[in-house]
């Protein structure tokens, strides 16, 4: 039997197929298209994104993918380009930068998802993932012990059976799979529309000059939405606003009407103007009522739509997938029960429904292009604090703070249980490194004193309940395994107990997934007992 199908091989998808081929589970992806995308969309990827896919040992590859855009930044707003009335900029950096260091492993990237799946798509196939473009679901049945999925070779029209443990759809926001289910959906519908279009234009460059912005909204009366540079050179997408609701229709959208439209938002009459491509999309609020039916799981936008305002949907998606890959490894490899699964749903679920809050704060803040929205209230949408501050509560999760909300209006990464845990800089084997890198296959279990009970009482738990758990001892000096000397702007140096909210003698049990499962501030009369029992109750033993 295959362990794990997923269906949908665009960023979530091909984002599992990474996670899961990380922690060596065998997968297949069907994707219903031919090949990745050409469309160049969904370029923001966040800190805690950019966390996830540099412990994966994906960063390098797609910085160099994004490299045309790496000197891009911020969001620019004028009612045209050329000799435009007002102008300002919404944010002064969108892609990261040195004060996001001292909370992160690294930094964000804007990458566009034609550049970004090639390379999810070669490290999943190179982790041993069964990527089958041109492939679609046609049914599925599942019974007590599996899903019976019935596939179609989209060029041959054979049908063929796969037998799945789980079947993790991550096929979009029309979601065939969420419909059989019968699963409904909760929210506002749909917010706004555009077309996007993607164009070429030499004298384009001219009329930016030299602002080198991630997106510009243009709010003229002619010539609004939402103008996107791909190669900085020739290469642009421009987000049109579509009104479907007054009677427009796609088939209105003519390359003489995209023309004048481009024209008119530039402000230059002649511009060259070479429409190479249309695409409708939609802007929307809408929430699976359910994540999960049985052996049946939704991943990003089957389970949730946002505004693009924020760059926070696929990104929500990406963290779903990570979420649900260490849970479904661990339930196969028979070190958690199948109640930790039911704690997907707890964790991401209130994490989408604050998150499109906050993406149509922005959206109503930035008076994005179409979207006719309510005045935009004081609630924070600060990208640091929605990408990095969210919090879990749930079975998984001991000790959490059941009243605080999902996402915070302050950033506070301070070891409390269900939250990501705090970045710092030290030195493993020589090597200088984040402890963020350390969370991925395994517990890990930190602690300080360089002679204490907690790494034996790790090994001991671990052997008796036969989960994989690492323990470190955090400190100053050759005597630890994880050496905090280096002092900079970065983390390093900082007292770990402190940065984790313990005491010396304490320890922090930190997930797979880098979330904290719980601390102990101090030493337990019998730590072995008391880690026991801890994990029983995080893996529903």
């Amino acid at each position: 039997m295959l362990p794990v199908l997923i269906v949908g091989g665009s960023l979530v998808g091909l984002s599992a197929s990474v996670f899961l081929g990380r922690l060596g589970v065998s997968h297949m992806v069907a994707e219903r298209r031919a090949a990745t995308s050409e469309h160049p969309r969904g370029r923001g990827n966040n800190m805690r994104t950019m966390e996830l896919f540099r412990t994966a040992g994906l960063e390098p590859d797609i910085r160099e993918a994004a490299s045309a855009l790496s000197k891009n930044h911020g969001i620019l707003q004028t009612d045209r380009l050329s000799g435009g009335e007002t102008s300002r900029w919404l944010s002064a950096r969108l892609t990261g930068g040195a004060p996001e260091k001292g909370l992160c492993s690294t930094v964000r990237c804007a990458c566009s998802q034609n550049d970004l799946e090639p390379v999810l798509l070669n490290h999943a196939r190179r982790l041993g993932g069964d990527v089958r473009f041109g492939t679609e679901l046609v049914s599925f049945t599942e019974d007590r012990d599996g899903v019976t999925c019935e596939l179609r070779d989209r060029e041959s029209g054979l049908t063929y059976t796969r037998r799945t443990a789980y079947l993790l759809a991550a096929d979009g926001p029309r979601s065939p799979v969420r419909e059989r289910l019968g699963i409904g959906q909760s929210g506002a519908g749909d917010l706004f529309h555009n077309v996007s279009v993607t164009f070429r234009s030499k004298l384009l460059r001219e009329v930016v000059n030299d602002q080198r912005f991630l997106v510009c909204y243009l709010n003229g009366t002619e010539g609004d939405g939402v103008l996107l540079p791909v190669d900085n050179e020739e290469k642009w997408v421009f987000h049109i606003p579509w009104f479907p609701e007054r009677g427009q229709t796609l088939e209105s959208f003519t390359d003489t009407r995209i023309t004048d439209h481009i024209r008119a938002a530039a402000g230059v009459r002649d511009l060259d103007v070479e429409v190479t491509g249309r695409a409708p999309w939609h802007a929307a609020d809408r929430v699976a009522d359910s994540y999960r039916e049985g052996r049946v799981f939704l991943i990003g936008d089957s389970a949730h739509e946002m505004p693009p305002t924020g760059a926070f949907g696929s990104n929500t998606g990406i963290q779903d997938a990570h979420n649900l890959a260490w849970k479904i490894t661990a339930v196969l490899r028979g070190w958690a029960g199948e109640g930790l699964l039911d704690t997907y749903e707890n964790e991401r679920r209130p994490v989408a429904l604050a998150t499109i809050a906050r993406a149509i704060e922005q959206a109503a803040r930035e008076e994005h292009p179409g979207y006719a929205a309510a005045q935009a209230t004081a609630q924070s949408t600060d990208l640091m604090t929605v990408s990095l501050g969210y919090r879990y509560v749930s079975t998984a999760v001991s000790g959490a703070d059941t009243e605080a909300p999902t996402i915070p209006e302050d950033l506070r990464l301070e070891g409390d249980p269900g939250t990501r845990a705090p970045h710092m800089t030290v030195v493993h084997d020589g090597e200088t490194r984040s402890t963020v890198d350390l969370y991925e296959r395994s517990f890990v279990l930190l602690s300080g004193t360089a002679e204490g009970p907690w790494p034996y009482a790790a090994k001991a738990a671990a052997t008796r309940l036969g989960v994989p758990l690492v323990s470190y001892r955090v400190g100053a000096g050759p005597e630890f395994d994880l050496d905090t000397t280096p002092a900079d702007d970065d983390g390093g140096g900082a007292d770990w107990a402190a940065v984790h909210g313990v005491t010396a003698r304490g320890a922090v049990l930190v997930r797979p997934d880098g979330m904290v499962a719980w601390r102990s501030t101090d030493l337990p009369t019998d730590p072995e007992l008391e880690l026991t029992h801890v994990l029983e109750g995080l893996l529903s033993r």
